[in-house]
């Protein structure tokens, strides 16, 4: 179970503090009249309610000393990219098109004695014929991510504080060791077919811990994109082949070692983390220590696809 599950478990058990819906509901009624008036967007008294309850139904802030934190701001920002996939007109007719925003939907941050925590959590936004279950499953998902992952982060620290104190540290080195949680997010490629970005947490003292969460949507079939859809059927296979093709370049080129993989199992799957180049090329990631020494660092690995 990876840091991004775990925090998810301990997420889902965290209750929700009864004043927060208020301050949402307030903070998104605000931002939506602000952005209105500088002409960014334009929204209906209609559009406002089906926005501001959309996002109450996905927003959940953790409770121990997250949401309920007085240093906790929320920010909810204008639209950072906009993407509009324009439909194929069929015999004169348009068919209805998707537009696709990925945007900063929260962020907050809170600076204690012992640590900094900065979160930006991403929203994605989509118009068109059937896209809001899209919409709702992965903002849903992003935002259990993003705050479980902070607030696991947070309780690392204390731990990590703890036994700092315990073995000799004093308080003034502890807070020379300037203890910084980031979560922010990263927009890969998008294209009038798919949106692809991907959502970090670090942390500076901890690199074990970091973690990435990728985001594929295709914006014409409206819903997640896997390495086979890219692919084809004997995708993986491929991608498998030339993931250690380039091991070996790699290795004789870097001196990068990889790891060999348990017997019988598969470098690459339909599980392994990927998003999609401005070539439309999926590129698959492996974290810090995933299959090499940690000196190596991240590793990715382009897949060229038969067009």
């Amino acid at each position: 179970m990876n840091q991004w599950e775990e925090a998810k478990k301990k997420y889902d058990g965290i209750p929700i503090p009864e004043e927060l819906e208020k301050r949402v509901q307030a903070a998104i009624g605000a931002s939506a009249e602000k952005r209105a008036a500088a002409g960014q967007l334009t929204l209906t008294r209609q559009t406002k309610r089906e926005l501001a309850g959309r996002s109450l139904t996905r927003r959940r802030l953790a409770g121990r000393g997250l949401a309920a934190a007085a240093a906790v701001t929320l920010v909810f920002t204008a639209l950072v990219n906009t993407n509009t996939a324009f439909a194929e007109t069929v015999n004169g007719i348009p068919v209805i098109r998707t537009v696709a925003r990925l945007l900063t939907f929260q962020s907050y941050e809170r600076a204690e004695r012992d640590y900094k925590l900065t979160v930006e959590v991403p929203g994605v936004e989509l118009t068109g014929q059937d896209a809001k279950g899209l919409e709702s499953f992965v903002n849903g998902q992003i935002q259990a991510q993003c705050d479980a992952y902070a607030e696991a982060a947070v309780e690392r620290a204390e731990a990590y504080k703890k036994a700092f104190l315990d073995t000799g540290g004093t308080q003034e080195e502890w807070e020379a060791h300037q203890i910084e949680i980031h979560v922010w997010y990263e927009l890969k490629a998008q294209s009038e077919d798919y949106l692809s970005f991907v959502v970090h947490g670090t942390e500076n003292w901890n690199s074990a811990s970091s973690g990435s969460v990728y985001y594929n949507l295709d914006l014409r079939q409206k819903k997640l994109i896997t390495l086979k859809d890219l692919l084809g059927e004997d995708g993986i296979r491929k991608a498998e082949e030339s993931v250690k093709a380039q091991m070996k370049q790699m290795e004789a080129e870097q001196g990068i070692t990889f790891w060999e993989p348990e017997e019988g199992a598969a470098v690459v799957s339909d599980e392994t983390s990927f998003y999609i180049n401005e070539a439309g090329n999926p590129v698959v990631v492996f974290e810090k220590y995933e299959i090499a020494p940690g000196s190596a660092g991240e590793i990715t690995f382009e897949i060229e696809r038969e067009r």
